[in-house]
């Protein structure tokens, strides 16, 4: 028979250690990294976008900086990438020449570019005034932002991508900066 204060008793349990407790916390602590920034990435994607918000987006017409519409119907037929950006946001506006390259040189294969600017129409025209872009710019205002949510953009963060094929779907979207890469494997898709 063995007495209570035995080493060998079950039932008698010694606290862990420091140097285990660091460890266990340390587990923990990057299993919520983990999950976190899982859930975070998982926000951050595009999501699914409902075929009837497709069939909208071909509905819509924006007003140009310099006056006049912009009807997404007239772009129907042929590959779009529909470009949301904003005059306050350095990565759109670094990605601007990339995408007015890419534009001179896809039109002639059918590529169609549209900036839909989520700004003041005046920053706007200002700021065409010093960087002209051969591609058609609209004004996209809060219904530009609902338009982005509609299309996947749940966070309505800038700058936003999407890309159409000539039937009108949508192939592919981008949150964040597009790269000579991205252009490059779209230019593939159409």
């Amino acid at each position: 028979m063995t007495s209570p204060d035995s080493d060998s008793s079950p039932a008698q349990e010694q606290a862990p250690s420091p140097s285990r407790r660091r460890w266990l916390a340390a587990g923990v602590g990057a299993a919520a990294a983990v999950a976190g920034a899982g859930l975070a990435w998982q926000r951050l994607q595009p999501h699914a976008v409902p075929s009837e918000a497709e069939t909208a987006f071909w509905a819509q017409g924006f007003t140009a900086p310099g006056g006049g519409q912009v009807a997404m119907q007239a772009f129907r037929g042929k590959p779009l990438v529909l470009n949301f950006w904003a005059t306050w946001c350095p990565p759109c506006v670094e990605e601007l020449p990339l995408l007015n390259g890419f534009y001179r040189e896809q039109k002639a294969r059918g590529w169609q570019v549209v900036g839909l600017a989520i700004d003041q129409p005046s920053a706007v025209r200002q700021f065409l005034q010093r960087l002209p872009l051969d591609f058609p710019v609209a004004l996209g205002g809060l219904g530009g932002t609902d338009l982005a949510r509609s299309l996947g953009n749940l966070t309505g963060g800038l700058p936003f991508t999407v890309v159409f094929g000539a039937d009108g779907t949508i192939l592919h979207r981008k949150m964040g900066q597009l790269t000579a890469a991205d252009l490059k494997a779209w230019s593939q898709l159409g």
